[in-house]
């Protein structure tokens, strides 16, 4: 696979600028690829010591380390598997919970070992850790993972060291960390712009300030798109829960913030929902701080996940979309929502 002819023809195809950065990653997710899958280059190395089988790629946002991992899992011809990290781990804990009653080493071989006759890659996008229970089985799982010879592509806002930072007992995380940096070539992407908003510059679909102009705008929208649409109230099961979406017309839902944020709701609820829905709007954002974290958190999930699955936006906010104020342990994190509510905002969508 020739990757860098491959990658310069992409650019080309799809009027992309070269990045000299850029193209420099991809010589290094050659190597990567000849270390793990060119069988006769393993021949010539099979003494090799640095023939790691992670690859974590680090970077701020919107310097392009979706598009990059994308483009090589897109030509990666073996089997795969692309995953959101809460989608992943929530599979995990389903596993756990149909074999209860067995040891957790014992399951985590069996969930490893169904993985492994099914993929020869797998690929989490944007990787973080903020869950607690997560972070303290991270270690084992992965390193059944890796030594199973499972390879795995990351991207990230933060370095490995930085995992979890600041997170509830971090201290049983860091054999994870160990893990990650023994098994991972870990590489950096740094680029000045971020691409998502010079794209992306009319953002059309972000509204502000909350007030009768921005409501009027929002609802002509909502009446365009609807116009040919009846409504019908949606139930969502989520695990014996009930979530209903009450503006609901043929796969375009209406939400208030609270509805999706200011409740004892997750990653399982928001992948439902974002299975359900062709088309969003999401009103009244606020401003956050310390003291509505948890839903600045749940906000950032909701938003990751919609990203994944490619869903259009309409929003309305108190502020202009780079004027909206976080928490200070989220502060990273967000930079991420906000690049991306960019171009969700942005996209175009066959409703429009």
């Amino acid at each position: 696979m020739n990757l860098n002819k491959l990658f310069l023809h992409h650019c080309k195809k799809n009027n992309l600028e070269v990045n000299t950065n850029q193209v420099n990653l991809i010589e290094e997710l050659s190597s990567f690829y000849n270390l793990n899958f060119n069988k006769s280059f393993i021949k010539k190395i099979f003494s090799s010591k640095d023939n790691k089988v992670g690859f974590y790629l680090q970077g701020d946002v919107g310097v392009g380390k979706t598009m990059i991992l994308n483009f090589f899992y897109d030509n990666f011809n073996f089997s795969k598997k692309r995953l959101h990290f809460n989608e992943f781990m929530i599979g995990f804990h389903d596993f756990v919970f149909k074999n209860k009653g067995d040891k957790q080493g014992y399951i985590i071989n069996k969930f490893v070992l169904k993985l492994k006759q099914k993929y020869e890659l797998i690929y989490f996008d944007e990787f973080q850790v903020t869950n607690i229970v997560d972070a303290m089985i991270l270690g084992n799982l992965f390193k059944k993972i890796f030594d199973e010879n499972i390879k795995v592509l990351f991207s990230s806002n933060v370095k490995i060291n930085d995992l979890y930072k600041d997170g509830l007992q971090r201290d049983q995380f860091l054999p994870f960390i160990k893990i990650m940096k023994n098994e991972c070539h870990q590489k950096n992407l740094t680029i000045e712009e971020d691409y998502r908003k010079s794209q992306n510059k009319k953002n059309e679909r972000f509204f502000y300030p909350l007030n009768e102009a921005t409501n009027f705008k929002v609802n002509k929208y909502f009446r365009q798109i609807t116009k040919d649409l009846s409504l019908k109230e949606k139930i969502l099961i989520i695990k014996g829960r009930k979530f209903t979406i009450k503006n609901y017309y043929e796969g375009v839902a209406r939400f208030n913030f609270k509805d999706l944020c200011a409740k004892n709701i997750g990653a399982e609820d928001y992948i439902k929902i974002a299975e359900t829905c062709d088309f969003i709007i999401i009103e009244n954002i606020p401003n956050f701080n310390n003291i509505n974290s948890n839903q600045q958190q749940r906000f950032i999930t909701l938003i990751d996940i919609i990203y994944e699955k490619n869903i259009p936006l309409i929003v309305t906010s108190q502020q202009k979309l780079e004027s909206i104020s976080s928490s200070n342990n989220l502060e990273q994190s967000f930079k991420r929502t906000i690049s991306r509510l960019y171009e969700l905002t942005s996209v175009k969508s066959n409703y429009l």
